[in-house]
């Protein structure tokens, strides 16, 4: 009797291992088709990221009290790299001293998140991000293929 229970040991050893190889096969089919299913994903986001703009500097002017100045951005393809101020007038720098270092922390967040959305200012200078803000975007819809 000893024998035959060897027998049957011996068969569900077989089975339990055929048991294991089948669902490691499964698992692996299931996750190469995942894999595969991203790859193709991402490289149609990279795609899209890649045209996003058209490398180069561009410039939209501002006027505040009649003096013009232009706020200056720098991309590549998938980049904002830069945001400056240029031409902007010893007297209005003088009548708006907050402009450039306002222009300056708004450059710091565009950039760390390559977003004009969920900026953060304070309420003093609001109408002063929105006005810097609102050059920003003009200079990057320049900068955008579709135009």
């Amino acid at each position: 009797m000893s024998a035959k229970t060897r027998i049957v040991v011996l068969h569900m050893k077989k089975l339990v291992f055929a048991g294991v190889i089948t669902g490691l096969g499964i698992l692996l089919v299931i996750f190469l088709g995942i894999l595969l299913g991203s790859s193709h994903k991402q490289s149609a986001d990279n795609e899209a990221v890649e045209t996003m703009y058209v490398p180069g500097v561009y410039t939209s002017s501002v006027m505040i009290d009649g003096n013009p100045f232009d706020v200056q951005v720098s991309v590549d393809e998938d980049h904002i790299n830069e945001i400056t101020m240029v031409h902007l007038d010893k007297t209005v720098e003088t009548m708006y001293p907050l402009v450039r270092p306002t222009l300056d922390e708004l450059a710091k967040q565009i950039i760390s998140s390559q977003s004009l959305t969920d900026l953060t200012y304070s309420k003093n200078n609001q109408y002063t991000c929105r006005l810097l803000i609102g050059a920003v975007s003009e200079a990057l819809e320049k900068a955008s293929p579709d135009r």
